[in-house]
């Protein structure tokens, strides 16, 4: 990689380059991920330190070991297909569900109009078909979630003007300085996008949604925390509630097939899509996943691959590979040169089509589900 492609750059509309996740905790004044309870290390995304970092998540930590109410709170942009980086996400929200918190999904159809220049139509369907089709078939009980579009929150008039009303009231509690010193440079559109955030974050706290305080997190890459933060400074401020700060993890991000920064739905040859074909997943792999190999096989079986860097490792380390001993033996391998640069993206391959397979099929059995579902919305 040359010097360009290394330098870091991570904003909440861009991440590229080498990325230094100790120098982003520092700058961030967040905590690298601690000991936690023994069911987190039951799932790989924690037990792997996929999840490497939080604020104030220890109340969290007290609700689930006290068997108190909690909720997560995330969103989603309907910017198009559904890929391995969205998973990334959603495993979480399948595992906390089923640790006894509330999920509330904001469907950020505003700001996607303004970002990807499409309809409300056409992002609800975008919404519906790609992400909340996937999040079933992973195994989210929709039913238990609270989903909504900002565009439209609630039919309820008293839960849709709470919504809309603390987004404007925080309006009050930031100013443009502030602003343009957390995101820089800033546009009308990136204030209103904010601020409808920050009710996102917070409304569940609200009398009209969960009856007052309670204990809210947000699970995001560390590219969403300028979001969080200002959000935190505002309803800090807002002396019309008593909130409690929203609490936040951090996971490191997916990276593309091609290497660098994290996956994008901008490229779809950058990312594995969950309606991918077995042919497509082997000749994305093949042909663009970026590899830790040496040049040539002579080199490589003399001085080894680096995992660390190599996109087929990473994806087996974050979700296809949950056998620790297995995986602690490909990286030896692949560190030592006995593993081959080919045969690792041969098994790869062959697990994510695997996966792809069991969960193409699911996804076709929630289709019924997903109908009964929006019917229920209506």
């Amino acid at each position: 990689m040359d010097k360009k492609t290394r330098e870091m750059k991570v904003t909440p509309w861009e991440v590229s380059g080498s990325i230094d996740y100790g120098k982003l905790i520092k700058e961030f004044g967040i905590k690298p991920m601690g000991k936690l309870p023994e069911i987190f290390n039951e799932n790989v995304l924690f037990r792997r330190k996929t999840v490497f970092a939080y604020r104030d998540f220890e109340k969290i930590l007290e609700a689930v070991k006290g068997k108190k109410p909690f909720v997560m709170m995330t969103g989603l942009m309907p910017s198009g297909k559904f890929h391995l980086g969205h998973m990334l996400l959603a495993l979480q929200m399948v595992f906390y569900q089923k640790l006894g918190a509330k999920i509330y999904i904001a469907v950020a159809d505003l700001e996607a109009y303004n970002a990807r220049q499409k309809s409300l139509e056409e992002l609800r369907k975008i919404a519906v078909d790609q992400y909340l089709l996937n999040y079933s078939a992973l195994g989210l009980d929709l039913n238990k979630c609270d989903i909504y579009f900002q565009s439209e929150r609630s039919q309820d008039p008293g839960k849709s003007n709470a919504y809309y009303r603390l987004a404007s009231n925080f309006s009050r509690y930031a100013t443009f300085n502030e602003f343009k010193a957390v995101y820089g440079d800033i546009s009308p559109g990136k204030m209103n996008a904010s601020l409808l955030q920050a009710a996102d974050m917070y409304h569940p706290q609200l009398p009209e949604f969960e009856g007052g305080p309670i204990a809210t997190f947000i699970p995001v890459g560390i590219d969403q925390d300028p979001h969080i933060r200002i959000a935190r400074d505002m309803a800090n401020r807002d002396k019309d509630y008593r909130f409690l700060p929203i609490a936040s993890t951090y996971h490191l991000f997916l990276p593309g097939l091609k290497g660098g920064g994290k996956m994008s739905s901008s490229d779809e040859n950058s990312f594995i899509a969950m309606t991918d074909s077995p042919k497509e997943v082997e000749t994305k792999i093949k042909k663009y996943a970026f590899s830790g190999g040496k040049d040539t096989r002579e080199e490589h079986m003399k001085k080894g691959g680096n995992p660390d860097v190599d996109v087929s490792f990473q994806y087996l380390k974050m979700f296809f590979e949950p056998d620790d001993v297995k995986l602690r033996k490909i990286e030896e391998d692949y560190r030592a040169g006995k593993l081959l640069t080919g045969e690792l993206k041969e098994y790869l391959i062959k697990k994510i089509n695997a996966f792809l397979k069991e969960h193409q099929e699911k996804r076709e059995k929630a289709k019924k589900e997903i109908e009964k579902f929006i019917y229920k919305q209506k």
